[in-house]
């Protein structure tokens, strides 16, 4: 299953609105992942690997195989047909389509169904995709840059660089498993930011050419080349911005997160500025935290700080949430935190 989790892991970022799903074959040791749409799923890339080898096998998938027909064909009729005597799964699927549906059809046809096994790391991965099934909106991503004294600009608006290279490269990886990278229409006012991936996760300096949005980005190593997230502006693009071409959003948050939901956006990643950080954070919408800091002190309080707006009064009204990794990056430190 830890093989299967690696798999799926390679081919995050290309499969969207499908999950990311890894799946292996043995005896044999035979692997397969999720294509991109329109492609096969892990478990039939996994068997026309396997071959005959696959009659009386175990296959081992990270998520329930689909028992209906979309783009492709159920999944599930391709194991019983294949002759697979033992099915591990790491988890049921959650979308209404699947919903028990894939491990009832194998269970009549006679196959062995084992499931749970590193159930919490199969969920903890494909938050999005749960996510997205359970609710109709992206798992929003709020990835913010700032000084261990919590400034994410100087207060002349001087904000690059806050973190390293290895911080930096580490985000660009964080957007190429995103659907979607937006930021505040201030931010790129302010930065002009062209929100792509770069293809070695090296950050190039302003002005410099930048790949083109829908074209291949970083490639994980075995797995299928990164396309470009979409790029979005929470209000209007000013004309000549960098990150042209960009959908700009306008209106009520959660109405923007339905319709981006409505379009198969799995995962949203919002890079900023405060603004619309604490905009976000104050409606509760975010769904996890990704907060750069560097080993560096503004010393006062007229930066920028993290989250704009007003804030809780008191201590009592804090919001409090749950660090879920910490991860040393250089000279900066990663934290993730959650709700």
């Amino acid at each position: 299953m830890d093989r299967a989790l690696a798999l799926a892991e390679a081919v995050r970022g290309t499969t969207s609105p499908n999950p990311w799903v890894g799946c292996v074959v043995e005896p044999g040791g035979f692997t397969g992942a999720t294509s991109p749409p329109g492609g096969p799923h892990a478990e039939v890339v996994a068997l026309a690997a396997a071959g005959p080898a696959a009659r009386g096998a175990t296959l081992v998938c990270t998520l329930e195989p689909c028992a209906h027909r979309g783009r492709t064909g159920p999944c599930a009729e391709a194991i019983v047909a294949a002759g697979v005597a033992r099915v591990v799964v790491g988890m049921a699927d959650p979308d209404p389509q699947v919903a028990g549906r894939g491990l009832a059809r194998l269970r009549q046809a006679g196959v062995e169904v084992l499931t749970g096994v590193r159930a919490e790391a199969v969920a903890a991965q494909l938050a999005p995709y749960r996510k997205h099934r359970a609710t109709g909106r992206p798992y929003v991503v709020l990835k913010l840059a700032a000084t261990l004294d919590g400034r994410t600009a100087a207060p002349d608006g001087s904000s690059r660089w806050i973190t390293g290279a290895q911080a930096r490269a580490d985000a660009h990886r964080l957007r190429a498993v995103s659907d979607v990278v937006a930021v505040g229409a201030g931010t790129v006012r302010a930065d002009d930011p062209a929100l792509t991936v770069r293809p070695d996760g090296a950050l190039r300096p302003p002005g410099a050419s930048d790949p083109v949005p829908g074209a291949a980005g970083a490639t994980p190593s075995g797995g299928q080349p990164r396309r470009q997230p979409l790029r979005a502006v929470f209000g209007a693009v000013p004309a000549g911005a960098r990150v042209e071409p960009a959908e700009s959003l306008s209106g009520d948050p959660g109405a923007i997160l339905d319709d981006l939901g409505a379009k198969g956006v799995l995962q949203l990643l919002v890079e900023g500025g405060a603004t619309l950080a604490g905009r976000l954070h104050r409606a509760g919408l975010v769904d996890r935290y990704v907060l750069y800091l560097a080993p560096a002190l503004l010393g006062g309080d007229d930066g920028a700080p993290v989250l704009a707006g007003p804030g809780a009064s008191t201590l009592a009204e804090a919001w409090r949430g749950r660090i879920v990794a910490v991860t040393r990056l250089g000279p900066d430190v990663r934290i993730d935190l959650e709700p």
